[in-house]
């Protein structure tokens, strides 16, 4: 199944040295990402891209820019984000995943196989852009809808709050 961004970048057409490569989705491209993040909406979505081999594969460092409209997690509500991604991907073919568990630092790259003789930049971007959402996003009312349901608030249910409790009753 092709995915709803697809970018795909030739295996042949990358050398030695490193190139640019940006992408941008169009409106049906948005549209159906968006529904298959559970998005409202996504207004904009753009990736630049420095692609060059190494020794184990290809590496693609660049920039992510979005806009997306998420639903509230309490009330439903469009909560609007704006997304500024900074990315390092290491792009591997398939099957060339060792067992053994491997320690990473910060600086290591995010790790994508692929098969034939293309990456997928756009879905790579997508994936990308997913990682990045607030997976809780809030309106403005989520907090009074939230306290009309009875729920507390950190503050109100925290280690602390049995505490502050104890010393009013003192």
């Amino acid at each position: 199944m092709t995915p709803e961004f697809s970018r795909p970048h030739r295996l042949d057409t990358i050398g030695a040295g490193e190139s640019r490569v940006g992408i941008e989705a169009d409106a049906a491209e948005r549209t159906a990402l968006a529904r298959r993040f559970g998005l409202i909406a996504i207004e904009r979505l753009v990736a630049d891209y420095a692609v060059r081999r190494d020794a184990a594969g290809i590496v693609a460092r660049g920039h992510l820019s979005g806009a997306v409209v998420q639903p509230c997690s309490v009330t439903g509500d469009p909560v609007p984000a704006k997304i500024e991604e900074d990315f390092a991907i290491r792009f591997l073919p398939e099957g060339s995943e060792s067992g053994d568990e491997v320690e990473l630092s910060e600086d290591d790259c995010d790790t994508v196989f692929y098969t034939g003789g293309a990456i997928d930049l756009g879905e790579a971007a997508a994936e990308t852009l997913a990682l990045a959402l607030d997976p809780f996003p809030r309106s403005p009312g989520a907090e009074a809808v939230l306290r009309e349901a009875g729920v507390l608030s950190e503050d109100e249910a925290g280690p602390f709050a049995a505490l502050a409790a104890l010393r009013k009753k003192l």
